[in-house]
């Protein structure tokens, strides 16, 4: 079954709250997104575990499984993107199509186990570079190519949204 690929512009969780997870940016502080990502890491541990990990709820929805590979790379995504923004001066992001890859990369036919073993270690990479930012480095700046830009620091907010609805997704 294909996914209808996923085009909104997810920007928009910077001003507003997720009507979906709850998320509300404005509540989070900087400090706070290393202790997010890691207990958003440790809950899909028990995600992984279920016997219907692989199964989509329905022909238009990922799996538990899927969900989990994708949470997985944007975390290393989001520490590529963390690091670029403070080695090099306002950089262009590389384009990543979260749909494609999931598709090229097979991610409902992974193991769960190493998918959570991964998970686990790109989310302690990713959460201990934003913790290791220094307070005056967080306005450094990056962009994505269609012109959104961030500071570190609303980068931060905007990427720990994702893994918190995915794991919203999973387990409602």
């Amino acid at each position: 079954m294909a996914i209808t690929p996923d085009t909104k512009n997810w920007t928009w969780v910077l001003e507003r709250a997720c009507p979906d997870c709850g998320f509300d940016s404005a509540e989070v502080r900087y400090t706070d997104i290393p202790d997010l990502v890691r207990a958003n890491a440790a809950a899909w541990v028990p995600v992984l575990e279920r016997p219907d990990v692989a199964v989509r709820p329905d022909e238009g929805t990922w799996s538990a499984l899927e969900y989990a590979a994708h949470v997985r790379d944007v975390f290393r995504i989001f520490d590529k993107r963390l690091q670029s923004m403070l080695d090099e001066t306002d950089p262009v992001f590389l384009n990543w199509d979260q749909d494609e890859t999931a598709v090229a990369e097979r991610y409902n036919e992974e193991d769960p186990v190493v998918v959570g073993r991964e998970l686990a270690a790109a989310a302690a990479r990713v959460a201990d570079a934003f913790d290791a930012v220094e307070a005056e480095r967080r306005h450094r700046t990056g962009r994505r190519s269609d012109g959104a830009s961030f500071t570190v620091e609303s980068l931060a907010k905007y990427f720990v949204h994702d893994p918190i609805h995915h794991l919203h997704d999973v387990t409602r």
